[in-house]
């Protein structure tokens, strides 16, 4: 049978500072005991989804909470990539919005200028270098990402030719599972924000 290759975001488990809402960008917190356990339902899932066919390519960001989920999922991590790495927050880092909005109403990550950041702009170029590299992969085999929240939600608009801001109407928990593929040569969301699979 015949089966065409897909791309598989995997975020992160969740963290404390996803918990309490926090801006977590290059700062390495690690998982939560309920982020492990959600990391390693998310390598059942991708299982269940995937078959036991080793993917083309695993690329994951450098954060720990990142690395240890792939860990944890049962991934062989192929590249460690600043490329698919959480926005840079700069000096919103570990803010959380509301905190934010005291001091600049009405801000919103997708359309308000990060101070020493990224802008969504930038964000959207490095998704562009990602999809472009994982297309190039797919023709061996599905590509497996782990990284973030926003980065990911960017990465999903991108895959779709949409702009980064896009990325605001995609919502992934921590841990779920999001499959990108194509139907006939259109790029689709094929499965978004799969929750893991407990056993």
């Amino acid at each position: 049978m015949f089966v065409v290759a897909a791309l598989y975001l995997l975020r992160h488990g969740q963290t404390e500072w996803t918990v309490s809402g926090r801006h977590t960008g290059r700062t390495d917190v690690p998982l939560t005991p309920e982020g492990e356990r959600r990391a390693r339902a998310a390598g059942r899932l991708l299982r269940e989804l995937r078959g036991d066919t080793p993917p083309a390519l695993v690329l994951s960001s450098p954060r720990r909470r990142a690395l240890r989920s792939a860990e944890l999922a049962g991934l062989t991590v192929t590249d460690i990539t600043e490329e698919v790495a959480e926005w840079d927050y700069g000096d919103y880092e570990g803010l959380t919005t509301p905190e934010i909005r005291e001091h600049v109403p009405g801000w919103r990550v997708w359309t308000h200028p990060t101070p020493g950041g990224e802008t969504a702009e930038a964000v959207g170029t490095r998704a562009t270098r990602v999809v472009h590299r994982v297309r190039a992969a797919l023709p061996a085999g599905d590509a497996i990402i782990v990284g973030h929240g926003h980065f990911s939600r960017v990465l999903i608009a991108t895959w779709i030719a949409q702009p980064p801001s896009f990325g605001v109407h995609f919502g992934l928990e921590p841990g779920a599972v999001t499959v990108l593929g194509e139907e006939r040569g259109a790029p689709q969301v094929v499965r978004l924000n799969l929750p893991p699979i407990d056993p």
